[in-house]
């Protein structure tokens, strides 16, 4: 298959792909999408590919999922959006759940979906100036999905979530337990494909159904139901329209992202003032 917005390549028992628009910070299109299945199609078939890896072109791992309203006339814009999430959720799960352990190397930004599908990662490795977070709540958007709580706990979860910060560092991911280690940015390529080797030349059965038994027991403990509720959720917020979030989506389909935010910090400036 020929990729526009990612590249795939196999090295020995490494299957390598590589988030390919730096100049939109990685931002996961519906093209992105279609094309990161079809590379995990690819690499779950081969058997030649062991380990498979995950990382992004240029300056940052990945800004998230693009900010883009869905299309549609108003009579199914709540079936396209449902459609968007699912597609975006089953994309996330697919690296939790793929059979062949999974790697995220980080850098730059990892934020809202990029982020999830970073956790969704067996194992991830950050550069350490990597900036992590979960702004989704600044936009009026849902988390497509909520695995924060079942990797660091509630306290934690809740805070990164309800303020939808996108500043935490490399330091303080390693020690919520987000990422698995840290390390400079020119060793973070080496150092991804060392643990990949270090994985692939161990058996590939007893890797396989390990990581089957460690997902059953998330499962067990009734993670997937609750993920499932909390894209509900996302489709809920998605799909109820306020005076703000109407405002804020106008700004940014005729403006940007960056004026929308100017928009909603503007507003807020001006409700502390009159307040």
């Amino acid at each position: 298959m020929t990729y526009e917005t990612i590249i795939y390549e196999v090295g020995g028992p490494l299957g390598l792909i590589t988030l390919n628009r730096p100049d939109k910070l990685n931002a996961i299109n519906e093209q992105m999408v279609h094309e990161l299945n079809a590379a995990l199609d690819e690499a779950e078939s081969d058997p030649r590919v062991r380990t498979i890896i995950l990382n992004g072109a240029g300056k940052a791992f990945s800004a998230g999922f693009d900010l883009e309203p869905a299309q549609g006339s108003n009579g199914d814009t709540e079936h396209a959006l449902r459609e968007e999430l699912t597609r975006d959720f089953d994309l996330i799960m697919r690296f939790f759940d793929s059979p062949k352990p999974t790697i995220a190397a980080v850098h730059g930004y990892c934020l809202g979906g990029g982020f999830e599908i970073a956790l969704a990662c067996d194992l991830t490795i950050a550069a350490r100036e990597c900036r992590f977070g979960e702004p989704e709540v600044r936009f009026g958007s849902g988390i497509v999905a909520l695995l924060l709580p079942w990797i660091c706990g509630s306290k934690r979860s809740r805070e990164i979530l309800l303020t939808g910060t996108n500043r935490i560092t490399a330091p303080q991911a390693l020690d919520f337990g987000l990422v698995n280690r840290i390390v400079a940015g020119d060793q973070l390529a080496d150092e991804a494909l060392q643990l990949g080797m270090k994985i692939a030349r161990n058996d590939t059965l007893a890797v396989q159904l390990t990581k089957q038994a460690i997902n059953q027991s998330y499962n067990t403990a009734g993670m997937r139901e609750a993920l499932l509720q909390g894209l509900e959720t996302a489709i809920r917020i998605e799909t109820t329209e306020t005076d703000e979030s109407r405002k804020f989506n106008d700004i940014l389909k005729t403006s940007g992202t960056k004026a929308a935010m100017k928009w909603l910090d503007d507003r807020l400036k001006i409700d502390q003032i009159t307040g």
